[in-house]
């Protein structure tokens, strides 16, 4: 292990888990990703060994069954994860999220019987937020719950679901319409529990899950539409259960879902360097290494740079959450400069294997297609900047 990407003021508890989880990539996902990514092939051994190391747990408190780690814990595995093979952190990412939301925001009902199984990896998590036309706008959600009674119908169409299919738990965002004063008073969150699975579920009448979307990456962990046709959920389902609060769960989901995604973009990036960085000294063009021709040691150089200031940014968004304070801001920037930043060093990567990097032989044609995927989840560049601009406004608005 090399001396970029290293956080300084771990515990040994923290260093134990960080050694147990890179050992566990190393051997028990790096050697099989490539060929599990090009058959698109769910990684159903790699997720029961993460069920066995605790992973899904990993968050979730003690008295729940889970580890009772931090965030910064959390984020430091995902990027050793994301490493290893980004579609991975993806199965652990949502599963995350709705554990988060659940222990932040759910009824003691709620956390007593989700919790605990979720720690287990007995449950897995999705969340489901986006629509066909949705896009970045939250307030144009068309997806509606009407109250009926114990229970609320649910109608509509959510997308980009990640482990929509593998998953037993969704949390879902609907419009409910109950009187509040704007938009985003008007949202609510439900937990639908489904069984695993592709098209009409057995036991939630009116739920499809059409099957997987085809993408150029990001393969392996299943990406779903989520349909609804008159779906019965209870009540005592709503997160929380008050309606109208749902908006504000799902931004506190996202939120330290960007500290995720920038986590993802860090493993990636520092993977990429590690396959460039040992290529240019085994390939040997004009009678020496490409490692010792200037123009590659200053690539090389710019690609260490970016990884190093990627995963402090990202280290730092985490202990502010864990903190207790706002740390949107830090998030919108950690996640806009690792995306950013991990596109660049797994392109320079991939300038560095020359020709070899368009094979698909070679694991750095893999990362040049999963990268992309980071410039676009949890928000795109634009809207991190959108956010990081009005925090910025907030911080140094001048008297008058």
């Amino acid at each position: 292990m090399g001396r970029l990407a290293q956080t300084d003021g771990l515990t040994e508890i923290q260093r134990d888990i960080l050694a147990t989880v890179r050992e566990f990539v190393d051997k028990e996902i790096i050697p099989v990703a490539t060929e599990l990514e090009h058959k698109d092939e769910y990684p159903t051994e790699i997720v029961e060994g993460m069920k066995r190391l605790g992973l899904f747990g990993l968050t979730i408190p003690e008295e729940y069954g889970g580890l009772g780690e931090s965030l910064l814990t959390y984020a430091l595995v995902v990027e050793e994860i994301a490493r290893g093979w980004m579609s991975v952190s993806g199965i652990v990412n949502t599963h995350f999220i709705v554990a988060h939301m659940i222990n932040a925001h759910g009824t003691q009902e709620q956390k007593d019987h989700f919790l605990p199984r979720m720690a287990a990896g007995e449950i897995r998590g999705a969340f489901s937020m986006s629509e066909p036309g949705l896009g970045s706008d939250v307030a144009a959600i068309s997806t509606k719950g009407v109250k009926d009674g114990d229970f609320y119908v649910l109608n509509g169409q959510k997308m980009w679901l990640t482990n929509g299919g593998t998953s037993s738990l969704v949390a879902v965002l609907c419009r409910t319409d109950e009187g509040g004063s704007t938009p985003y008073k008007n949202m609510t969150t439900f937990l639908i529990e489904k069984t695993p699975g592709f098209g009409a579920n057995p036991t939630v009448p009116g739920l499809t899950v059409p099957g997987k979307i085809e993408k150029m990456g990001y393969k392996g962990v299943d990406t779903t539409e989520l349909v609804l046709q008159d779906v019965r959920i209870p009540a005592d389902r709503i997160l929380g259960g008050v309606p109208g609060r749902g908006f504000y769960q799902m931004m506190d989901g996202v939120e330290v879902g960007r500290v995720n995604v920038a986590a993802r973009g860090c493993g990636v990036a520092r993977r990429a360097f590690e396959l460039g960085i040992s290529y240019a000294q085994q390939r040997s063009t004009f009678g020496k290494k490409i490692a010792e021709h200037q123009a590659i040691q200053f690539k090389l150089a710019e690609m260490a740079t970016k990884v190093e200031a990627a995963h402090q940014m990202m280290v730092m968004a985490a202990r502010k959450k864990d903190s207790g304070e706002r740390n949107d801001l830090e998030a919108g920037m950690a996640k806009y400069l690792a995306s950013e930043y991990c596109k660049e060093v797994v392109e320079d990567a991939f300038r560095i294997h020359g020709g070899y990097g368009f094979s698909k032989e070679y694991e750095i044609e893999r990362l040049y297609r999963e990268a992309p995927m980071l410039l676009i989840g949890e928000g795109t560049a634009e809207i991190q900047k959108m956010i990081i601009g009005r925090r910025l406004l907030e911080e140094y608005r001048i008297a008058g």
